[in-house]
């Protein structure tokens, strides 16, 4: 069985996914996360300190480098802008594509290689993510490599040499890795390999590790960094080790709080439309490798379960989380659409149709849900792109099964893998009409004609994370912690832990602006404070001293 996708359409399908990709790159940077580890790389190029990370000039060690400075090169390059600080993720989400077609390949088949990636391209969560400023989509890349390296060293085990250079070459990927995320990167290595001794009930692949070229190679890349930023601030090792990563899993301190089946649905609408293929992938690959001593596409699930599995029992969730999971099941899954019967795919994509109609009734109803008259006009916005998504879901759903029943597999394919992009494309579009509220960008532009260099800038009680960015400077926390306790604690002159203390500072001769919350807007008018309102909405007030 093979595919028959004519190369005129896997040009067009990749033509289409670079144009919904470059689309992705120009939105206005959301709140938290793209706000964040944007400025902390902007702040990176404009003090010249690449050793210790700050947000909004505090001193910030929640997360390793790599994608930092990555992110301040491109700024380096091309101007602090949108497209620039999400450069780095979108060339880590299309290598990761590029890892999973070469692991098929290499470990199958030309067929193998393209079914999987169009499995991974036909995912439109893992598609949108790819334009998101996350930390998650740099992981998988690295933790991707890791695996795929491992796989094809033991692969090449008859040819010592070319085993020798992909376990180094594994090394590399999983110290990038801890770079990008911290200790997760070891235990993810670590693992891949525990599975592979499992499944093969041998364990001689510990010989073949390469320790001392391999823990030379991590502790080369991965090592500098940790020595460098501890000598400079002696408060790293234990905030890094102790607190992100052994509190953070073990507590609910970070109030992400989420039950054990968070990722559950995350990972079924993640990965449509083979999300009701994936069982049987799973069956299929798991019996096929009984007998035989390689075993990758085992591994494969064995791995994937342990990434779910280990952020499951985590006391912090976030969505993004799991995106590592994606690449290997991709694998899993295009191996099976190019063995199972079409028919029988037919039956798996199917049920897409009542989740797109299902889809559709939603974005229909969802504006009814605004609790405000401002939020409601933004959904009203964003609607009919999302009735679009829906619809082209169904008809791709549809579609493909018609196919798929004539046997027309590679055409059903191509047809899932055209209507993704286009779905990604219409949830971009609608999102842009969510940007007011996401977004501090106008309520940055509205502050620009008075940011003179003399003029001090205030958060009050509340910190958006993308206007340092977009006003390229920081600004003056007041009784605001959050993440921000450590940084504080190091440096207190560079806050301001009371409202009352910020009532005084506010009233010093000079320009300034405010950014509040708005119940501390209400409290500071009520206490007489001179202030003229530049902006208001349900989520904060912008106001300068007149």
């Amino acid at each position: 069985m093979n595919l028959a996708i004519p190369r005129w359409v896997l040009a067009a399908l990749a033509l289409l996914a670079l144009a919904v990709g470059v689309l992705n790159l120009q939105r206005h940077l959301a709140n938290p996360d793209e706000g964040r580890y944007s400025e902390i790389s902007r702040e990176m190029v404009a003090s010249g300190d690449w050793v210790t990370p700050r947000l909004n000039g505090l001193k910030y060690f929640e997360k390793p480098p790599l994608q930092y400075w990555a992110t301040a090169i491109t700024f380096e390059a091309f101007g602090a802008n949108e497209v620039s600080a999400r450069l780095y993720v979108w060339l880590a989400g299309f290598l990761t594509i590029l890892l999973v077609g070469y692991a098929g390949l290499r470990l199958y088949d030309a067929r193998s290689g393209l079914a999987a990636v169009l499995v991974l391209v036909s995912c439109p969560y893992f598609m949108a993510m790819g334009g998101i400023v996350t930390l998650d989509m740099g992981l998988t890349l690295w933790t991707t490599a890791t695996l795929v390296a491992l796989l094809l060293a033991e692969n090449a085990r008859a040819d010592p040499r070319a085993q020798r250079r992909w376990m180094l070459a594994a090394w590399a990927a999983t110290a990038l890795a801890v770079l990008s995320k911290g200790l997760v990167g070891i235990v993810f290595a670590g693992a891949a390999v525990f599975f592979a001794m499992a499944l093969a009930r041998d364990l001689s692949i510990l010989k073949r590790m390469g320790w001392g070229w391999g823990l030379a190679i991590l502790a080369v890349i991965a090592v500098p960094w940790f020595v460098a930023v501890s000598s400079a601030n002696p408060e790293f090792a234990r905030f890094f080790f102790i607190h992100e990563h052994f509190e953070r899993f073990l507590t609910q301190e970070h109030r992400r709080v989420q039950p054990a089946w968070f990722f559950v649905p995350i990972l079924f609408a993640g990965f449509l439309p083979w999300m009701f293929a994936l069982p049987a992938a799973i069956a299929i690959a798991w019996r096929g490798e009984a007998r035989r001593d390689f075993q990758p596409l085992r591994l494969a699930i064995l791995w994937s379960a342990f990434v779910l599995a280990f952020f499951s029992a985590s006391g912090s969730k976030l969505p993004a989380y799991i995106l590592p999971l994606f690449p290997p099941l991709a694998l899993v899954v295009g191996r099976y659409l190019i063995t199972a019967p079409a028919r029988r795919l037919a039956l798996w994509v199917a049920p897409g149709i009542p989740f797109a109609l299902a889809l559709g009734w939603a974005a229909w109803r969802y504006p009814s849900s605004a609790k405000d008259e401002w939020t409601a006009a933004m959904y009203l916005g964003a609607q009919p792109w999302a009735v679009a998504a829906a619809t082209v879901h169904l008809a791709a759903s549809a579609a493909a099964v018609a196919l798929l029943r004539r046997e027309r597999r590679g055409a059903a394919v191509a047809t899932i893998a055209f209507a993704a992009m286009l779905l990604v494309g219409c949830l971009e579009m609608g999102y842009r009409h969510l940007s007011p509220r996401q977004s501090g960008f106008e309520v940055a532009e509205k502050m620009k004609p008075y940011l003179t260099p003399a003029a001090r800038v205030y958060s009050v009680s509340h910190y958006d994370q993308t206007i340092p960015f977009y006003i390229a400077r920081t600004v003056t926390l007041v009784a605001y912690v959050d993440e921000f306790e450590t940084g504080e604690k190091a440096e207190p002159a560079l806050w301001i832990p009371g409202i009352e203390a910020f009532a005084a500072q506010w009233q010093r001769p000079g320009d300034a602006l405010a950014i509040m919350q708005p119940g501390a807007f209400e409290k500071s008018k009520a206490a007489g404070l001179p202030m003229q309102v530049l902006h208001e909405d349900p989520r904060r007030v912008l106001v300068r001293k007149p």
